[in-house]
């Protein structure tokens, strides 16, 4: 049987193939589909979304040390919150199979940085797998679990945008069944105290050696004989260059990326004349070729930044260019939004009268950095605004204090807001934290998180209490507001920065895009607009300008009211 298949979706039916038991993830694009295909489709394993992927990792790793199959799904960002358990579960080794799936973000469609996840692999000394096509995201996650038995590791896949997102036949294969392994006690095995860590860190080279050995002559790496030009790659760059280069070049296809090749690689070099590595991010493929002694070119030709295309390709290789037909016209940049009816939004707005330093996280609410709302001044990783706020207020006093505030979402603050909000309650601070809750995880698609009270599968479940949370955390002052209420909400803030005393603000409000949201009807702009354009400022998609009157869209409008309090002219009204 054959089927159309995303990237991701075809990880999800290696799961299901490899007999996998146990999968554990944090939601990340372009990495969710994975576990959001296995909670949909495959009900005989195991899905939970965890609080973050540190314990996403935990609970997986827990899992195949039991002796079941386990997974986890997480983006490159991801990675660095598991890697904890990551660097010692490469020491430990593996009961049952574990694979971490990785996905990066070339270009930043979606994330904070281009990190190249192959430096994780290296470093934690765990095999690493590059599909790169569908096919083969479903083939080697069957393979990976192999591998992680076989040599008692733990084995990362990794990802990319294009190939999660990307769809391409698959034809499947049959359904293992993996009988649960027993579980022995091994305390120098699975305990990783100083004495048993050195132990098995000698063992872990040993593996090395044995997973190079495995490079060289499984035939997960492959040569493709062609042109005089040598072209090596892996994943998505192997069809660009392709794509790009033809029967023009040879190529050498890494099905492997971590440990790579010596000797594959050398008699592949003495095929062609011109020796060329193609990967996109980081050296690592052409630093390992020029360690070995194998001259090659390399990021000479190509940037360490953004994706790379088959026009890139072509041009830094053979010189020559595709041709397009230009579109006459200038279009005008798209930037994302919050959408209309979003919470996020009354929020901001409020927060702007109030002229307030704002510490930022990630999450819809980062677009709230956009013109015209601009409310962000800081956004650097999950859970930051949080403990970023209270080193800012350290370093700036009590009066800064009394005018800067953190914004973190739900599902961002279950993940890892809550240890900087203790931080500020042990040590005494006084900073203002506001969780926007909209009861759902928005950015990466709407999937339910612990504070929401619904599982991966949508059943119902204990629900985390923010309030209680934080009372019992520590913090004196807590304050519950509707965000559409922009003058109560702004009230609320005003109050609470006054307080010397650290205090939590819960802007709830659901996601305006939730199925079981109802919305009141739209509001309308009456002959009283004058023009002048104020209603603009909350940065609402469904608000436009039309002979220099406001014109509000009644297909993208769900009242929420927001606009109406910008008005003084009292020109837009809510429908009655």
């Amino acid at each position: 049987m054959k089927e159309l298949m995303l990237g991701n979706h075809a990880v999800a039916r290696g799961l299901y193939e490899a007999g996998v038991k146990v999968v554990s993830s944090y939601p990340g694009t372009p990495s969710t589909e994975i576990t959001e295909y296995v909670a949909e489709c495959y009900d005989n394993i195991y899905s939970e979304w965890a609080p973050n992927e540190k314990v996403a990792t935990e609970v997986a790793f827990g899992a195949a040390t039991g002796g079941a199959r386990a997974f986890s799904g997480m983006k490159h960002v991801g990675l660095n919150v598991a890697a904890d358990l990551v660097y010692t579960a490469s020491y430990i080794g593996v009961n049952g199979g574990f694979v971490i799936a990785v996905a990066d973000d070339p270009g930043m469609h979606s994330s904070q940085n281009e990190q190249d996840s192959r430096h994780h692999a290296i470093a934690s000394k765990i095999p690493m797998l590059e599909p790169s096509n569908s096919q083969e995201c479903k083939d080697m996650t069957v393979l990976a679990y192999e591998i992680s038995e076989t040599f008692d590791t733990p084995v990362l896949l990794r990802l990319s945008t294009r190939i999660s997102h990307s769809r391409s036949p698959v034809e499947f294969g049959g359904v293992k069944d993996i009988p649960l392994k027993d579980y022995v006690k091994n305390v120098g095995k699975n305990v990783m105290m100083p004495a048993m860590a050195r132990a098995r860190h000698t063992l872990v080279e040993e593996r090395t050696k044995k997973l190079t050995e495995y490079a060289e002559n499984s035939g997960i790496n492959t040569i493709e004989l062609g042109g005089d030009i040598g072209i090596i790659a892996a994943g998505d760059t192997y069809n660009y260059a392709k794509e790009a280069l033809g029967d023009k070049a040879s190529y050498l296809k890494l099905g492997m990326v971590n440990p790579l090749p010596v000797e594959l690689i050398k008699e592949f070099a003495k095929k062609v004349k011109r020796l060329i590595v193609c990967e996109e991010l980081d050296d690592i493929i052409e630093t390992h070729c020029r360690k070995n002694g194998i001259e090659v070119e390399g990021k000479n030709l190509f940037s360490f930044c953004g994706e790379y295309s088959q026009s890139l390709i072509k041009k830094a290789v053979l010189g020559t260019e595709n041709q397009y037909i230009a579109f006459p016209e200038e279009l005008p940049g798209r930037p994302p939004v919050l959408c209309a009816g979003c919470p996020h939004r009354g929020l901001f707005y409020a927060l702007k009268g109030l002229k307030t330093y704002v510490s930022g996280d990630i999450g819809c609410y980062t677009l709230g950095a956009q013109k015209p709302l601009s409310m962000l001044d800081f956004c650097v990783c999950m859970g930051g605004s949080v403990s970023g706020l209270h080193g800012f207020n350290l370093a700036r006093g009590t009066e800064q204090a009394k005018k800067s505030v953190a914004v973190i979402g739900d599902s961002t603050f279950i993940h890892s807001g809550i240890t900087g909000l203790v931080d500020i309650a042990y040590n005494r601070g006084i900073s203002t934290v506001i969780i926007l809750d909209n009861s759902i995880t928005g950015m990466t698609g709407h999937q339910n998180n612990p504070a929401n009270g619904l599982t991966i599968k949508g059943d119902p479940t204990t629900a985390v209490n923010l309030e209680a949370l934080a009372h019992a955390v520590g913090i004196p002052s807590v304050r519950v507001v509707d965000p559409y209420d922009v003058e109560s909400t702004r009230k609320v803030i005003t109050e609470e920065l006054e307080k010397e005393v650290p205090s939590l603000v819960i802007a709830r409000r659901p996601c305006a895009l939730l199925k079981q949201v109802k919305h009141k009807k739209p509001v309308r702009v009456n002959d009283k607009c004058i023009g002048c354009k104020a209603c603009l400022q909350v940065g609402c998609p469904a608000i436009s300008v039309e002979n220099k009157r406001s014109v509000i869209d009644p297909n993208q409008c769900v009242g929420c009211g927001v606009c109406v309090v910008t008005c003084r002219q009292d020109a837009i009204k809510e429908a009655e």
